[in-house]
């Protein structure tokens, strides 16, 4: 990724209060509608390839570890696939959830130009997911009681254990991961995530083939090489960061252990939305446990699962543009160039859905085989892969509409499009077809196709629905409360 200078000179200033008058450099409101919206295309690709580029290199280290657990047999792919769930529902969406608290205060502050803020909420959101991680620790020294308790298959659970044991030193990484990288993105600055993301994924690789291959160590080698490499990412981002100066203002202070309140007030329903999606495809992991053939609907699970996480990473990235576009320009009082970005990046997200609706269905006989060589785990991934096609219409323009949400600080409104969505009509649909009509696998995965159609609908309306010039007023408080 490639830092974009007029975003770095900004944060190198400890500025006084801002003119709110003042025009960001970045905005073009006052072109035509044409050259605007070609120039918006080039902004919001400028912030979110190199985000997506990031995500795709993160990305290669966990279709490693299946490949490896593949290797390992049916049991263990699919004790890894449920370990993964486990822990995505009970910390890693947590954690990223809660992160994204800081997500519309770093960026508006910057826009503001308020680089005290930006620090103090860097500082304290490390402080709040470290104190975060604890009752999760907790939690994940019982996994196997909470997985049997729920009816899962007892020689799955006892695999899902100790890959869970042995990526406990995540909960420590992604504390400081995620902060860093949204303080970072905030400001258009992506080199260094992405530098440390490519060293990881070099070290992921070797790091599997002697544990796993050399050493033996089975699925608890694939957990701990995967929970060792985001650790060297961490250190690596640390070490870059220190050697370039790129944090400014990086010393603590006892201010950011106080004033908390805008960046809970945030976090909270930021973690609840972030949760309520994340948590539904580990469900239908859960869900598929009590299928008659548990083993393989869970391991070809994880295989799919697989596939939507890397079609998520095109949408993903854009939301993730899309949120730091929006926050600057409302953070710098440029409501109609807010405006403009949402516009573009949703109607972008279409084109994203259709591509990949392509892409899944064209690989739909060959996906599987990337992983597995089990015929009934092929024959399940193939039924079911057009129809993640189909998820991906609704998907993009809904995570893309979660982006422009964080941007205005409002993350409430995803809570509600995220909840009708997903448990009020995708539960039902899952539950209804997939148990009731006994459709069994597939019909879990129709659930998921009602409940990204429904929210791409809901968060349709929100976005055009939005009152940009109120939002920019909001903006300019929240940049400024904690000022003195």
């Amino acid at each position: 990724m490639c830092n974009i200078p007029a975003a770095n000179s900004a944060a190198d200033k400890n500025p006084s209060p801002p003119n709110l008058d003042v025009t960001i450099t970045t905005s073009s409101s006052s072109l035509g509608t044409g050259t605007n919206t070609i120039n918006e295309l080039g902004v919001l690709f400028s912030v979110a390839f190199p985000i997506a580029l990031t995500a795709l290199i993160l990305y290669s280290r966990s279709v490693v570890s299946m490949l490896f657990l593949g290797t390992l047999g049916e049991l263990s792919l699919a004790g890894g696939s449920l370990a993964i769930a486990f822990a995505n529902i009970t910390a890693y969406a947590i954690l990223a959830g809660l992160s994204l608290g800081m997500d519309p205060l770093c960026s508006q502050a910057f826009g503001a130009n308020n680089s005290k803020l930006l620090t103090l909420t860097l500082h304290r959101s490390i402080l709040f997911l470290l104190c975060s991680s604890l009752p999760i620790s907790l939690l994940w020294l019982h996994v196997s009681k909470i997985l049997l308790f729920i009816g899962q298959d007892r020689e799955i659970t006892a695999m899902a254990q100790t890959y869970v044991y042995y990526c406990l030193p995540d909960l420590i990484s992604f504390s400081l991961i995620h902060p860093i990288r949204i303080y970072l993105r905030s400001q258009s600055i992506t080199a260094p995530l992405t530098l440390s993301a490519i060293f990881a994924a070099i070290v992921h690789l070797p790091a599997n083939f002697l544990l796993v291959t050399h050493l033996g160590f089975g699925i608890s080698g694939v957990a701990a090489a995967s929970a060792f490499s985001n650790f060297m990412l961490l250190i690596f981002l640390l070490i870059y960061i220190k050697l370039t100066g790129t944090i400014q203002n990086p010393t603590w202070t006892w201010e950011c252990f106080a004033g908390w309140s805008p960046l809970i007030r945030l976090a909270a329903p930021s973690c609840v939305s972030v949760c309520l999606e994340w948590w539904w495809y580990e469900i239908m992991i859960l869900l598929c446990g009590l299928l008659p053939n548990s083993k393989s609907a869970v391991a070809s699970m994880g295989v799919l699962i697989q596939a939507t996480s890397l079609l998520y990473v095109f949408p993903s990235s854009l939301g993730l543009g899309v949120s730091t576009r929006v926050g600057n320009e409302l953070g710098g009082n440029q409501p109609s160039a807010a405006r403009a970005s949402s516009h573009v990046a949703f109607y972008l997200s279409a084109v994203m859905g259709l591509l990949s609706m392509v892409f899944a269905m064209g690989m739909k006989e060959i996906w599987g085989k990337l992983f597995t060589n089990d015929v009934e785990i092929l024959r399940l991934s193939m039924a079911a892969l057009p129809i993640i096609g189909l998820c991906e219409l609704g998907n993009c323009p809904q995570t893309v509409g979660c982006g422009v949400l964080r941007g205005c600080a409002r993350p409430r409104a995803a809570v509600y499009v995220n909840l009708g969505g997903f448990y009020l009509v995708g539960m039902m649909v899952a539950v209804g077809v997939g148990f009731v009509l006994d459709v069994g696998f597939c019909g879990i995965w129709m659930g998921l196709l009602a409940a990204q159609v429904t929210c791409a609908g809901l968060m349709a309306y929100v976005v055009r629905t939005t009152n940009w010039e109120a939002e920019a007023k909001k903006a300019q408080l929240l940049a400024m409360v904690r000022r003195n």
